[in-house]
C-alpha cells in the first residue's frame, strides 16, 4: 500500500512537472483591482497557505480597502509604501497550478509614473488581462497598457470588466464598455481578444461561476485562461543563437553558450558565426544532464564546433545558409522609462541580445498618443512617452524584426554616464542611414559616427590648462569624443580624424570656438581656476551652438 501511494506521489510529480506554463499579466488604471483579482485566483485555487489567510485578515483591519472584506490585494501588494497607498509600485509575481497548467502572474501597477515598471511585467508575457473599472469605464492607462502590450507582441487580451457589483450587475454597461474597448484595439490588430463580466472582490466568474449575471453564458476567468490556445515565439524557423558565455573549462573543451532565441539545431548542422561570417559545423550540444540529440528555442545549451572559429560573447550563431545580415541602423518603437527625456542625437549605450554597443536616436520619425493612437512630430519623448525612432548605432549587429522573433528584436537603451536604464525597445525594420561605398571615408562621415562636430576649443584665459583638463572630463562624460593639443599639425589631424580638440593657448587653423569671446557667462575667476562649474558651462555653450549632440 505505502509502495502504490509513492507511485502516486511520483506520477503526481511527474504530470506536475510537465504541465504547460502560462505567464500572463494584469494590467490596467488604477484601481481598477488588479491586485484583488490576483488575490482572489490564489484564494480560490486553494493556493493560500492558513498563516498567510490569517496575516492578511489581521492586515486588512490595518491596511485595507474594502471594509469588513478581506482585503486580497495585500497578498501582492507586499511593499511597505503599497500598503500604505493602497497602489502597488513594483511588479509582483506569483505562481500557482491548476489541473490543466501552471501560471506565473505579473501584478504591475496601474498609476501612469509607474508605466515603466509595467512595461518590463509585460515583456514576457503570453496573456494580457486587462482590468476595467464598471464604474468609470476605459480609462487613459487602460488604452496605455493595452497599446504597450499590443506592441510588446502579446496576442492573448482578456478584458475583465471589474466591480460588475457597484453598477448592479448591469448587462447594458457591461456592453456599453465592451463596445468602446472594441472601437480602441480594433487598430491594434490584436488576435484574439475576449471579455469577462466580474467582482474580484466578491469572487464572481473569477474561479467560480456567479449567479448574479444570469445574461452572461461565458467560461470563468479562470477557465477562459486554461483553456487558451498559446503559440509561443516560434514563428521564426530560422536558428537563431545569441552567444551569451564562452565556456572554456579546460583546455579540451570550448563552448558557446547562449538560450536558442528561434528555430532548432542539431550536431551536424553547418554554422555561421556573426558578425565574423565564419563557418563551422555542430559537434554536440551539451547542457547539466549530458548531450542533446536535438535543441529547440527557448532551451538554454552549449554548442561545440569542429572547427577552432573566433566566437565571443554579443555574436550571433545561425545557420550557414542564412541570409541574415548586418546592420549600423533600423526603426523601431521606443518606451521611455527616465525623467530626462530622450534626447535626439545624444550617445546612449544599447543592448541588443547579447550584443552591447553605442549608438544615436537620429530621428524621432513620430510620437504616438496612447489615447487616440495619433501620430505627431517631437523632438524631445518624455517620461512613459511611447515613438517610432530611427536608431544608428557604431558598429553593426545582427538582429530581427520584433515581430519575427522577441529576443533578437528587441534592445534597451542605457545611459552612459550613470549606468541607468532609460528606454527599451522593439525594432520594426532595418534602416541605413550611412552609405556603404566604396569612396573614402569624409570628415563628415566621421563627424557623424561621433555625434560631434570637429572643432577646436581655443581657451583664451589663464590658468587655462587647468580648465582644459575640465573640460575634456565634461565633453567625454556627456558622450563626446575630446582630446587636449597644442601643436598645430597635431591639432589639424585630431580634428580631421573628428575629434573636438581643447586648446589651451592660440593655435591658427579653422572651426575655432574662442570659449573668452562666446562664453560670456562664465565669471573670469571661474576660467582662471578651472573648476567644474566652468567646463559644465563650455559643455553647455557648445550644445547651444549644434556642435554637440
Amino acid at each position: 500500500m505505502i509502495i502504490e501511494h509513492i507511485d502516486n506521489i511520483e506520477d503526481y510529480l511527474h504530470q506536475h512537472e510537465h504541465k504547460d506554463m502560462l505567464r500572463f499579466i494584469t494590467c490596467g488604471s488604477v484601481d481598477d483591482g488588479k491586485s484583488t483579482l490576483i488575490g482572489r485566483l490564489l484564494h480560490d485555487s486553494k493556493m493560500i497557505f492558513e498563516d498567510q489567510l490569517a496575516a492578511i485578515t489581521r492586515d486588512s483591519a490595518k491596511h485595507g480597502t474594502t471594509g469588513e472584506v478581506v482585503d486580497l490585494a495585500l497578498l501582492v501588494d507586499g511593499l511597505q509604501s503599497e500598503r500604505e497607498q493602497g497602489i502597488t509600485i513594483d511588479v509582483a509575481y506569483r505562481f500557482f497550478a491548476t489541473d490543466t497548467r501552471k501560471y506565473i502572474i505579473a501584478d504591475t501597477p496601474g498609476h501612469e509614473q509607474y508605466t515603466r515598471n509595467m512595461a518590463t511585467g509585460a515583456s514576457t508575457a503570453d496573456v494580457a488581462i486587462l482590468l476595467i473599472d464598471a464604474r468609470y469605464g476605459v480609462q487613459v492607462q487602460t488604452r496605455r497598457h493595452s497599446f504597450i502590450c499590443s506592441l510588446l507582441g502579446i496576442k492573448h487580451f482578456v478584458v475583465a470588466i471589474n466591480k460588475m457589483d457597484l453598477v448592479d450587475y448591469s448587462q447594458a454597461r457591461f456592453d456599453e464598455i465592451k463596445a468602446d474597448f472594441e472601437a480602441f484595439v480594433a487598430p491594434l490588430n490584436v488576435p484574439d481578444v475576449q471579455y469577462v463580466p466580474m467582482s474580484a472582490l466578491l469572487g464572481e466568474n473569477v474561479v467560480n461561476a456567479g449567479t448574479t449575471m444570469p445574461w452572461y453564458s461565458g467560461p470563468t476567468m479562470l477557465a477562459l485562461l486554461d483553456a487558451l490556445p498559446i503559440q509561443r515565439d516560434e514563428a521564426l524557423a530560422a536558428m537563431r543563437l545569441p552567444v551569451q558565455y564562452v565556456n572554456r573549462p579546460n583546455l579540451n573543451f570550448r563552448g558557446f553558450c547562449g538560450t536558442l532565441a528561434a528555430g532548432r539545431v542539431t550536431p551536424g548542422m553547418a554554422i555561421k558565426a556573426l558578425p565574423s561570417g565564419k563557418t563551422s559545423t555542430v559537434k554536440s550540444i551539451v547542457v547539466w544532464e549530458g548531450e542533446l540529440a536535438e535543441a529547440h528555442a527557448g532551451q538554454a545549451i552549449t554548442l561545440t564546433l569542429t572547427d577552432e572559429i573566433d566566437i565571443s560573447r554579443g555574436d550571433m550563431i545561425v545557420a550557414a545558409d542564412d541570409t541574415l545580415s548586418m546592420a549600423h541602423g533600423f526603426d523601431a518603437h521606443l518606451v521611455w522609462m527616465h525623467e530626462a527625456p530622450l534626447q535626439v542625437g545624444k550617445t546612449y549605450d544599447f543592448k541588443i541580445g547579447t550584443t552591447f554597443t553605442s549608438g544615436r536616436i537620429t530621428e524621432i520619425v513620430h510620437q504616438i498618443d496612447v489615447n487616440t493612437l495619433a501620430t505627431s512630430a517631437a523632438e524631445q519623448l518624455p517620461l512613459n512617452g511611447i515613438a517610432l525612432c530611427r536608431v544608428q548605432l557604431t558598429r553593426a549587429v545582427a538582429f530581427d524584426a520584433y515581430k519575427q522573433c522577441h529576443a533578437t528584436g528587441s534592445l534597451i537603451i542605457i545611459d552612459r554616464l550613470n549606468n541607468i536604464t532609460v528606454g527599451a525597445g522593439m525594432i520594426h525594420a532595418r534602416h541605413e542611414g550611412i552609405s556603404h561605398s566604396d569612396a573614402p571615408v569624409s570628415a563628415s562621415d566621421r563627424e557623424q559616427r561621433l555625434g560631434q562636430a570637429a572643432v577646436r576649443i581655443v581657451l583664451e584665459a589663464s590658468g587655462a590648462q587647468a580648465l582644459a583638463e575640465q573640460v575634456e572630463s565634461a565633453l567625454f562624460a556627456a558622450g563626446a569624443l575630446p582630446a587636449i593639443a597644442s601643436d598645430s599639425a597635431v591639432v589639424a589631424a585630431l580634428q580631421a580624424a573628428g575629434l573636438m580638440v581643447i586648446v589651451p593657448e592660440e593655435v591658427v587653423g579653422e572651426r575655432s570656438v574662442r570659449i573668452r569671446d562666446a562664453a560670456e557667462a562664465i565669471a573670469p575667476q571661474q576660467l582662471a581656476s578651472g573648476n567644474a562649474a566652468a567646463a559644465a558651462e563650455v559643455v553647455a555653450l557648445l550644445r547651444a551652438q549644434g556642435l554637440l549632440h
